[in-house]
């Protein structure tokens, strides 16, 4: 393709995004306000990996606070990828008897007894077709090699009302139940699966509630489970966890706005260990590379 074929291709996938921005936009619930508890996102590295071109999820390790672990979206390979703090791929972890269907988030939580456990989530479904969604957990490495192989437990899981798309998985760090949120209902609708019913193999998502938020495509709960963070394409809401209060009742409030500029295909979100601090990071659209962006706590 000539430089100006090129030119004039991309400009029309800008044009897109912005008109799908406008939209999004449009069709927020509610606004909130920009409060500066975090600062603006700084740019730690580009992720220069010809494998990582559709990182849809990342999260921080616990027994390995200064990684990180990530995945590809959808038609991957059933493999998390593990970059240092700059974003430098470092490893791989292969999940034995995994399929990446689609796979859209990922999460570090308590598993069996407690111990550190990523958690992955094969719970997208754009033409909202799928009969069931699919949960992979596996303990987090005790060492991070080069590759690395892993058995991992899976559930099936469906909706009450049937199927949805959805791309956000996050793990309540004090109880271990799972929460997912779908994505393309106005209000997107938060769903729990208690920690005790992992090894049933088979379950119903429990819906909770609705929240006012719309298009949302990842979120985390810090380590200590006083902060939650859910983003769109276009925004980071967050909510302070109170005292006494469960990740559900905090949801269940108005969250604020963090100030974010927005990615090409941001996708992925995450605390620090310490939750002094998140990451994001985009997929590859448009032909610019992922950066790595951290925004430190003020």
């Amino acid at each position: 393709m000539s430089i100006l074929g090129l030119f004039n291709s991309n400009m029309k996938k800008l044009g897109l995004l912005l008109f799908g921005v406008f939209c999004l936009r449009a069709a927020t619930a509610q606004d909130f306000p920009v409060v500066s508890i975090y600062g603006e996102g700084i740019s730690i590295n580009t992720v220069e990996s010809k494998t990582l071109n559709e990182i849809s999820g990342l999260a921080f390790g616990q027994i390995h606070p200064e990684f990180i672990y990530v995945h590809n979206d959808s038609g991957g390979k059933s493999i998390v990828y593990v970059l240092d703090s700059l974003g430098n791929e470092i490893g791989e972890v292969k999940l034995k008897g995994a399929n990446n269907q689609d796979w859209e988030d990922i999460a570090v939580g308590p598993g069996k007894d407690g111990q550190a456990t990523i958690y992955v989530g094969d719970i997208g479904d754009n033409s909202a077709k799928r009969d069931e969604i699919i949960l992979y957990r596996f303990p987090e490495p005790e060492q991070i090699k080069k590759e690395v192989e892993v058995s991992v437990e899976k559930i099936k899981l469906t909706y009450p009302d049937g199927p949805m798309d959805a791309e956000t998985l996050m793990i309540d760090p004090l109880t271990g139940d799972i929460l997912i949120l779908s994505k393309r209902d106005k209000m997107n609708t938060l769903f729990r699966l208690p920690a005790s019913k992992f090894e049933e193999k088979e379950a119903e998502l429990e819906e909770v509630m609705k929240l006012p938020i719309t298009s949302a495509v990842a979120g985390d709960i810090s380590k200590d489970g006083k902060q939650i963070v859910i983003k769109n394409y276009l925004e980071i809401y967050y909510w302070q966890v109170k005292e006494g209060e469960s990740v559900i009742q905090t949801l269940s409030r108005k969250p604020v706005r963090l100030p974010y500029v927005p990615e090409p295909q941001g996708e992925a979100i995450g605390f620090t260990m310490k939750g002094d601090a998140f990451y994001t990071v985009s997929e590859v659209r448009f032909e610019v590379e992922p950066i790595l962006y951290r925004f430190t706590k003020d």
